[in-house]
């Protein structure tokens, strides 16, 4: 008798610790969503106030547009609009993040998964004369800069790698697709120095 109220304790131990882990999952998790719901609300309010600020003008303003690639930039003028024409844009195009500037133009933010065309054109990854990663508009010898990554080890790369990886990225690695951009990229990273790495890791995680 005492061995069986004995078992049946531990096994109502047992569901209670189990209930306990699941409510604080489920607590965590709720955390985790209403997390989320903040920083969602927070990115209306800031959308719904330059909106509003649009509607108590009638001043037209110069529309901009700032294509943001995975690999490159692209800027343009879409022109000079009204407020409704502005705002009528904004709701056609809901996957682009406006704003108004200092000088009272909108400017249009997106965001594209893909290479822009100067990037498909001439852009290469290598490395410059301070051992950074970079990304050069044509050969790294021409030594146009286009986007700095991080930091090389250097040292530590040339011990670790063969002498044709390294002379390929010294006279620059050709990028064509997005694909090729990030495995490059994921490549070499493991060679960053270690802050250059956490960081890395930070954006992946």
């Amino acid at each position: 008798m005492v061995a069986l109220m004995a078992w049946l304790g531990l096994l109502l131990s047992n569901q209670m610790e189990q209930l306990m882990t699941k409510d604080a999952i489920a607590l965590e998790t709720l955390g985790i969503i209403e997390e989320a719901a903040i920083g969602a609300g927070k990115e209306a309010d800031s959308e719904a106030a330059w909106i509003k600020q649009l509607e108590r003008s009638e001043q037209p303003r110069v529309v901009r547009l700032n294509k943001i690639y995975a690999c490159g930039e692209e800027s343009s003028i879409l022109g000079t609009m009204s407020p409704d024409e502005v705002i009528r844009l904004s709701r056609d195009n809901p996957e682009w993040r406006g704003m108004i500037g200092a000088e009272g133009d909108v400017q249009f933010e997106q965001r594209i998964h893909e290479l822009s065309e100067v990037c498909k054109n001439n852009g290469y990854i290598g490395i410059d004369q301070q051992g950074n990663l970079s990304l050069f508009d044509g050969p790294p010898e021409k030594e146009k800069v286009l986007k700095t990554f991080f930091q090389l080890d250097v040292e530590t790369m040339e011990s670790s790698l063969p002498p044709d990886v390294l002379l390929h990225l010294h006279q620059g690695i050709r990028i064509q697709d997005v694909d090729e951009y990030n495995s490059v990229l994921s490549t070499f990273g493991e060679y960053a120095v270690l802050p250059a790495r956490k960081v890395m890791q930070q954006k992946e995680d």
